[in-house]
């Protein structure tokens, strides 16, 4: 449904740093680098980085956010513990949710610029 999304970023040089970091763990890399823009992806750009260099920090509150697809919970904690390490900060630990039809562990960060982004995996039941 969705085929990528953007964020704007103050300083895309800083936050492309911060982001070569935690979204590995996610199996994203760097695919496109641009004088004002940075993509993120496995085989094509899916997350990118927009340079605005006038933006103010985005209000924590602002209940907007990005979710990345982990592949286990130990990457979501990598994505998360990377972001703090890096200048980030949490908008939520890791753990177990209750999701909208399912359970799921994701954790949430705030990038150096308030952006809002989650790491999220759905585990299958032991029961199952």
């Amino acid at each position: 449904m969705i085929d990528h999304v953007s964020i704007a970023v103050s300083s895309l040089s800083r936050s492309a740093s911060f982001y070569d970091h935690v979204l590995e763990p996610l199996g994203l890399e760097r695919i496109v680098t641009r004088e004002a823009t940075v993509g993120y992806g496995k085989t094509y750009p899916e997350f990118w980085l927009n340079a605005r260099p006038d933006l103010e920090p985005v209000e924590k509150t602002t209940g907007s956010h990005v979710c990345l697809r982990a592949p286990r919970k130990e990457a979501v904690i990598a994505f998360y513990r990377a972001a703090l390490e890096l200048g980030g900060s949490s908008g939520g630990v890791p753990g177990e949710r209750e999701g909208a039809v399912t359970r799921y562990f994701g954790a949430f960060i705030h990038d150096p610029d308030g952006n809002k982004v989650e790491a999220v995996t759905f585990p299958r039941s032991e029961t199952r």
